[in-house]
């Protein structure tokens, strides 16, 4: 096991992003959330921010996104407007094409709030060393 601790998590900011295990997010925040966690929920967007990130230099261009899925390339336009509208990717025209890449200030929130901490243990469970 590790003896390092954690380093705190950090917003665009500056500030440390807090876990929801540990308090209570706000309305604004919970909202801004929410649209990154809608336009993730469909699977096309979510291989498509996958994709994206995965690219070397971390940008891709739209040209390169539209081969590995069986849509259309305006239904790919469409996805990665979500995407970007929901602040996961940003854009840059280039010429005829543009380029996405991911927002790590967007992807350190997700995660950030995400990150469970001392979680409670749900009610009625047994810990182990008691079962044992």
């Amino acid at each position: 096991m590790s003896k390092q601790a954690g380093l705190p998590l950090l917003n665009q900011d500056g500030a440390c992003c807090v876990p929801m295990v540990r308090e209570p997010l706000g309305e604004e925040a919970a909202a801004e959330l929410a649209r990154m966690f809608k336009a993730l929920s469909d699977p096309v967007r979510l291989r498509l921010l996958s994709l994206i990130a995965s690219y070397e230099g971390g940008e891709a261009c739209v040209c390169d996104l539209t081969g590995p899925f069986d849509v259309s390339q305006p239904t790919i336009s469409h996805h990665l407007k979500v995407l970007r509208e929901a602040g996961l990717v940003g854009s840059e025209r280039r010429g005829t094409w543009v380029y996405y890449w991911v927002l790590p200030a967007a992807l350190a929130k997700l995660s950030a709030l995400l990150q469970a901490g001392a979680v409670p243990a749900a009610v009625g469970a047994v810990p182990a060393e008691a079962g044992a």
